[in-house]
Order: C-alpha cells, then structure tokens, then sequence
C-alpha cells in the first residue's frame, strides 16, 4: 500500500509540475502534518507543537522553555475568498491518520470547493506530497447590481525529512485570488463595470531544527513574490537563526540556557499606478538571551539589536533615505508553583515590517498605491498566569500595555478623479483603503481557554480586549474593543460523525466614509466631497456549524453551515459579507 502512494505522490507531482510552475507556503507554521483543518484559535505548547517522529525533539530539546502560543484566527464569514475558506471544510479529528483525501461540495451563493492532499513515504526518513484548493462564490447578486464574484486557487508541495542530527522541511505554494472592489456605497455605477482586482503569489519557505542545542539550534528561510492586477509587485525575503548553549550547570539544580537568534529581513515593494510609490525596507537584529532556569520557573534576560535602513519614493515625492539603530528590552520571570499554576511576567519590544502582502491578509480591498513604513513596539510589559490542569484544561490569561510607534491602521479611501466621469478606475469609487500611522500606547488583556472534558470533545474559546490611545487620530479606524470567539468539536457513534461549532462576536468598529455629490455649477461637471470621521460600523455574531458521516472507511459526507444567524454584516465600510451559506459534498479518504 505505501509503495502504491508513493507511485501515486510522484504521479501528482509531476503533473503538478508541468501544471503550475508557482507554489506558495503556510506563513508561519511549516507542514509537518499536511492535513487540512479550519483555524481553530487554541493555547499551543511551542516545544510539542511539531509531531513526535523519530524521538524528536530529542533529550536536550526536552528542557527548553515551554512557551504558550495562542494562534490567530480569522473572521469566518468574511466576504473575502481567503477567509469565507476558514470554515469550508468540517473538523479534522485525530482519530485515524488518512491524510490523503479528495474532496467536493456545493452550497448556495453558487459556493463550489475542491480539495485534495496527498502525501506518502519516499523511504523510512523522507515524506513528500501535495495539495490544492479551489473556492468559488457568486457572490451577494441581491445586494449589489455589480459583480462581487470571488474565485480563489491555491496549490502547494512539500517536503519533509529525518537525519541523524535533525528535521528538515520545504514548503511552496501558489495562490492566485480573483476578486472585485465590490463595496461601493457612495456612488450608483452601472451594472457592467469592471471591478475586478488580481493578486498572485509565490512562497517558498525552508525549515531546519538541529536535534542538540549544541551552537546550532534551528534556522527558517523565509521567500513570497508578489503581484497584482494593477502593476503592483513586491519581493520579500527572511533569514532567522537561532544558535545556543544549554543546560549549563551554575548552582546546584539551577542551569543556564545561552542563546542568539540572527535574523535578516528585507521587503521590496512598487506600486504601478497613481503616485507609484516605491519601498525598501531592510532589518537585521541580533538577540542575545540568557535563561536560567529550575524545573518550570525561570527568569530570562536578553535584549533585541536591530539596524534598519529605509529608501522611499514616489512621483511627488524625491527619495527619502532613513537608517536607525534601535535597541528593545526582553526580559521574562515564570514562577512555576505547579504545573496547574504559572505566574509570568516580563518585557518586550521590537520592529515590524509591514508590507503588501501582510496587508492585503488582513484587508483584500487595500489600493495598490501605499506608503509603507514600519512599526515600532518600544517596550510591551506583560502579566499573566497560565497552567494545564490535569491535561484537561489549559489556560492563559494576561494583561499588557506597550508603546508603539507608526501604528498602522487602515482608512477609507475618497475619490481620486474628483471629475464626473463614466470611464471611472476599479479603485475609483470611494471603495478601496489606505494606510494612515498614529502613535500611540495599547492597553489590552486576552484570555485563551482549552477545555476537553470527554475524550471524543475539544472546547476552546478567547477573548480579546483592546483600548487604543492615540497621539493624533481623534478615531481608532477598524480596532474593536472586543472580540472573541468559542469552539466545539465532537465525535460521536463511533466516532464515524463528526460535528463542529465555530461563534465570533465583535463589538462595533469605527470607519470614516464619504458624501459625494454632483455638482454641475462648474465646467467640467465635479464632485462636491464630504467626509464623516466616525462611522459607525456595526458589531456581529457569526455561528458556524460543520458536520461529517463517514459511511464507509473511505468515504464522508459533509454538511457545512456559515453565518447561520443570516446576518449580512461588515467587515469593512461598504463590503458585506455572505448571508447564511449551507454547502453539502463528499469526501474520498484513503
């Protein structure tokens, strides 16, 4: 049977080559376990979160500090293709390890998914395979007399492979999104304009973690390019590596950890249209850190170094050169009473680089034409308590405040050819968002829950509080002040029917948005343009519900509920989302 995935691996690859010459990557989370799953937000333990194969992480990795990581997650109705995928496919349980499947459904809204993943054995210490992604909707026909089509395909390779002295991984991945700048509310266009925009990407990412800590403990490479619809391309590349000495003896019970992590990252980024702006943003830091540490408690001191160098320009703008040295303090103290019980504390700060790419992730309907800078986390302090109870219960509550500088947040945009016109851009209709920077201090407290209280039943849930205090903006554009979310997963009969529960609640957001009227007392005829600074758009609750039967050890059938309360909400001003969505389909396991 192995030799028989394995032919089939190849046979997929090599199609898969000839096919698609582009693959694109998981950002942050190498495929170690290429299976499929929604993105459920879940407390992570950093050093268990790789599979345990071939005894790894070995014995000196077993002593490294245990770090909770709650992971991100998206809003799941949202209208944007990307993130309406976030629950289109129904829960993974680990009950049984068939990871190579193929899967089809069908919903309204026009809604059709594909999915498919392979994978097998080369031999005993290599494993490669592959997947792709397709998902489709009409979109919202009834609300706009334009097209809000969306079409998104995605397509990966990977690579996984066991030495003797470490883990290896390679990742890359295509992804092409085919959208439109739908949200127009301020204007009344015709029914045939073309709004459509096109983002294509390309990610190659390369993972190597050394089994000893001796000097070499893991490096990460890290490579997307970029382009658009509209001339738009960006490069971005990052080196990390991390190097240390640990389990110095100092004292009795007590040891050291010594560490460094070296890191380059470079953005390049050209816009092609409007003021053509152009970006290259280039960082290296170094982070010396020492630990000392007995049993679970632990003190931790270190630093964050970073050079960085910016060049900018635009056709109204001459080229600006900026180079800086920053330090940032990084500090943290665990107390362990008990496994149930951690009390932790500590200091931080750093740089980030924002891009293009990193944008449109979060909001689609970015205009290709941004100033990018980064932002700059001057110090963060941290207090909280986390435990696992039992391996029954898993918690993590904190409360931070950090000083930040060049925050981005994100910003309607108005018209840019104030003349009316009937030969309008895609961008042009008031429907597309910009980046503004404010300084300014966030105060927020988040508290993440696992709780499994059956062995067939998984619950999690998290809040988010957040207080933005701004040096110049009057508003906070797009930052609720609550958001949360709860989970279930639950099998049953056998475990041969699975069910899922995904709730998001977001309080009410603040947007600006715009008046915009004729006004043909001037020749040629123009727009009279009126700003609102604080428009309200509305919070939401959105329920989830997935279910899958399987009928034969093969072969599931699957059931797919989304935004079931039918509410067509916002998620940015004039862009709703898909009303209640049901999608039925099959899946082939083997």
């Amino acid at each position: 049977m192995n030799k028989l995935k394995y032919i089939a691996v190849i046979a997929f690859l090599s199609g898969f080559g000839t096919q698609y010459s582009y693959a694109q990557l998981k950002e942050e989370k190498l495929v170690l376990d290429r299976k499929r799953e929604p993105e459920v937000k879940r407390i992570e333990k950093k050093k268990t979160s790789v599979q345990q194969e071939k005894n790894y992480p070995p014995e000196s990795k077993a002593n490294e500090v245990v770090k909770y990581d709650i992971t991100d997650v998206p809003p799941v109705s949202d209208f944007k293709t990307s993130e309406i995928q976030a629950e289109d496919i129904s829960p993974k349980f680990d009950f049984e390890k068939q990871n190579n499947y193929f899967q089809i459904g069908y919903g309204n809204y026009a809604k059709f998914l594909a999915d498919a993943n392979i994978s097998g054995k080369v031999n005993d210490n290599v494993e490669v395979g592959a997947d792709i992604h397709y998902l489709s909707t009409n979109g919202l026909k009834k609300e706009y007399d334009w097209s809000s089509k969306q079409t998104q395909l995605s397509a990966g390779i990977f690579l996984n492979a066991y030495t003797e002295q470490g883990k290896f991984n390679i990742d890359a991945n295509f992804a092409s999104d085919k959208y439109n700048y739908y949200g127009i509310y301020a204007f009344n266009p015709d029914s045939n304009i073309d709004l459509e925009q096109r983002v294509n990407r390309f990610k190659i990412n390369g993972f190597y973690d050394h089994y000893s800590n001796e000097y070499l403990n893991n490096v990460r490479v890290k490579s997307s390019i970029l382009s658009d619809y509209f001339d738009s391309k960006e490069t971005h590349a990052e080196v990390l590596a991390n190097f240390s000495k640990h389990d110095l003896d100092i004292y009795t019970d007590i040891k050291m950890n010594a560490d460094l992590g070296a890191g380059l990252e470079t953005v390049n980024t050209k816009f092609g249209i409007l003021d053509k702006n152009q970006s290259d943003l280039f960082n290296f830091n170094l982070g010396p850190k020492l630990t000392f540490y007995k049993g679970n408690s632990y003190l931790s001191i270190g630093s964050d170094f970073s050079f960085f160098n910016q060049k900018h320009q635009s056709l109204i703008l001459e080229q600006e050169k900026n180079s800086k040295f920053y330090w940032f303090p990084k500090a943290e103290l665990q107390i362990a009473a008990t496994e149930d019980f951690k009390f932790y504390g500590g200091v931080e700060g750093g740089l980030k680089l924002n891009s293009y790419n990193q944008l449109l992730d979060e909001n689609p309907y970015m205009i290709s034409d941004l100033y990018l800078k980064p932002t700059e986390t001057k110090y963060r302090f941290y207090i909280g308590i986390k435990g696992d109870v039992d391996q029954t219960l898993k918690y993590d509550i904190h409360a931070g405040f950090s000083k930040q500088n060049d925050i981005l947040f994100f910003q309607n945009n108005s018209v840019i050819d104030a003349t009316v016109t009937n030969n309008r851009k895609a961008y042009d209709f008031a429907n597309t968002f910009g980046a503004i920077y404010d300084n300014g201090t966030v105060s927020e407290v988040k508290a993440s829950v696992q709780v499994f209280p059956l062995e067939n039943l998984a619950i999690d849930g998290e809040l988010h509080f957040a207080k933005y205090k701004l040096d110049h903006l009057n508003e906070v554009y797009y930052k609720p002040l609550v958001q949360s979310s709860f989970g279930a997963k639950y099998s049953m009969l056998a475990k041969k029917l699975n069910l899922g529960f995904k709730g998001i609640f977001v309080t009410d957001r603040t947007a600006n948005s715009f008046e915009i009227s004729e006004n043909t007392t001037n020749m040629p005829a123009s727009y009279d343009i009126k700003e609102n600074d604080n428009q309200k758009v509305g919070g939401y609750v959105d329920l989830n519900l997935s279910a899958e039967y399987k009928i034969h050890k093969n072969f599931s059938i699957f059931v797919l509920g989304n935004n079931l309360l039918n509410t067509k909400y916002q998620t940015f001003y004039g862009y709703k989302v898909l009303g209640a969505q049901v999608l039925g389909g099959v899946k082939i396991s083997f």
